[in-house]
């Protein structure tokens, strides 16, 4: 039972500290500002993701609607949470503000921030994701993750499907990732 409690109270504590929650009353982010600082963020990583994985430009000027999580930060010890906030562009708008949170248990230690982006490649696709009232990858919409070969190009075996994603950290497109899992939820900026 003690074993138990401390893993829920682990779990807790480290998902407040990665969504950066304090016990302290202040004044709240600015909403235009925090969209602001969410779309510069977007517009990063997508400049990122086409400087290091060719091809991926010709695939977002595909895609029906892309989701941006320009800085999902990873923590864990035994319990691993993740949280990020991003945004969801049609036709090269920003359309909504969205937050992203994963849990995991496990063999984990350490913290890591990655960009995540998600393209719908269909209508249908995009539009399921928008009328859900709360989205998870591989429950509500599976992900194909998108590997790029040692040329540098996108691996077009990898980038079919209805929803394809990309995470990228500084080092570039991460190998073995996955998003199941991955919770995706409305913002109200």
């Amino acid at each position: 039972m003690e074993r138990r409690s401390f893993t829920s109270l682990s779990a807790v504590a480290l998902v407040l500290a990665i969504s950066g929650c304090t016990t302290t009353t202040g004044s709240k982010t600015d909403p235009a500002s925090k969209r602001r600082e969410i779309d510069a963020g977007v517009d990063s990583s997508l400049n990122k993701l086409y400087a290091s994985a060719r091809g991926s430009n010709e695939l977002a000027a595909k895609a029906q609607g892309i989701l941006v999580f320009p800085n999902v930060i990873a923590a864990g010890l035994v319990v691993g949470a993740e949280y990020g906030e991003g945004a969801l562009r049609v036709a090269g708008q920003t359309v909504g503000y969205y937050s992203t949170t994963t849990g995991s248990f496990g063999l984990q230690i350490g913290a890591q921030s990655k960009a995540v982006i998600v393209m719908f490649m269909t209508k249908t696709s995009l539009d399921k994701f928008r009328n859900s009232k709360g989205w998870t990858a591989g429950v509500d919409g599976s992900v194909a993750l998108v590997k790029v070969g040692t040329n540098g190009n996108v691996d077009t075996s990898t980038a079919t499907g209805e929803i394809i994603g990309f995470v990228v950290t500084n080092a570039g497109l991460m190998a073995n990732a996955t998003l199941e899992g991955t919770k995706v939820s409305k913002l109200d900026l």
